[in-house]
């Protein structure tokens, strides 16, 4: 299955791994890469660059594949560089970075200097328009749908795919409520050259995250996820819980809530301790609006095979159906 983005990547098929905080691991990443697709290890989920290089070369001793990492550049501390983050990466032979959370100016230059294709994750068509510009090579974008940081746009696949395609001339990956291979087909028909698979991985045999997780977030529907922090303009999708519906209710109390009110639920080791303890009242757990339509926990093989079956068969059948 071969488009612009398995060409530069060196894929067989055109599909990455999300990033996925405390759940980008080794082992995970492997199994994706091993399958066919792009497994990404995420740099934020190690504490330090030094821990990063291990996991590296952990997921080095699982595959023979290509894999990335992933840089989310908004966690560091006013003044701090990424010096050390990127020279991990970089001295540790990733050639693929996908960068996420800010603008990628402060890093760019290094990674395309060392030879590093680097994926840019956006939630805006002028972001992406804006990264383009930096000399990125790919733009990931992030619709309505998808998990995590989504923007503040609201704006869904069906409209964010194509008005970011027909806006930069670089290879588009489709970020958002990719569940499987018919999602996969519609991504590609709107103009993405490849898809985000981010919820739909979190539930493999593969991913670390307790069973308790995977069998709550299997049961979800369309409705089972949640907004918050829109009030602070930092709008993001979690599954609803207690967690999720206390920060949402302490926004919209009168006088509204700050950062400093809301750091007790949204603080990150508190969502990897729900992920590995399976107790979802721990913290917040990221989920994608994809969970509606999952009802399985596969190997990352089986899935990977399964989503290009279905999206070849997808894309048939259409034709069939619309060629008289």
């Amino acid at each position: 299955m071969k488009t612009r983005l398995t060409e530069l990547l060196g894929i067989r098929y055109p599909i990455v791994k999300g990033g996925m905080q405390w759940i980008g691991r080794a082992r995970l990443a492997a199994a994706v890469s091993n399958a066919g697709a792009l497994g990404m290890v995420t740099a934020r989920t190690q504490a330090t660059p030094d821990e990063l290089r291990r996991e590296i070369e952990r997921t080095r001793e699982l595959t023979g594949k290509p894999f990335g990492v992933n840089l989310t550049l908004s966690f560091a501390a006013k003044g701090v560089t990424y010096d050390d983050w990127v020279a991990a990466i970089v001295d540790s032979g990733v050639k693929i970075v996908e960068t996420a959370g800010n603008n990628p100016r402060p890093v760019i230059d290094a990674f395309k200097s060392a030879g590093v294709t680097v994926i840019h994750k956006c939630t805006s068509v002028r972001h992406a328009q804006a990264a383009e510009r930096l000399g990125v090579d790919v733009i990931s974008i992030d619709s309505f749908e998808a998990a995590g940081h989504i923007g503040d746009g609201d704006v869904g696949s069906m409209v964010m795919i194509p008005a970011t395609v027909r806006a930069v001339k670089i290879p588009v990956i489709a970020s958002g409520g990719i569940w499987g291979g018919r999602a996969m087909a519609a991504a590609l028909v709107l103009g993405a050259e490849g898809v985000n698979v981010g919820t739909r991985f979190t539930l493999t045999q593969e991913c670390d995250t307790h069973e308790n997780v995977k069998q709550t977030l299997i049961k979800g529907s369309e409705l089972d996820s949640i907004l918050i922090k829109r009030t602070l303009g930092h709008t993001a999708r979690y599954f609803r819980t207690v967690v999720s519906d206390e920060v949402l209710a302490m926004e919209h109390r009168p006088g509204g809530a700050t950062y400093k009110d809301l750091a007790h639920l949204l603080a990150g080791p508190r969502g990897r301790q729900a992920l590995e303890s399976g107790d979802m009242t721990a913290g917040l757990i990221c989920a994608s609006q994809a969970v509606a339509l999952i009802d399985d926990i596969p190997t990352c093989e089986e899935l990977v095979a399964r989503m290009v079956a279905e999206c070849r068969s997808a894309v048939q059948a259409s034709l069939g159906r619309f060629a008289a």
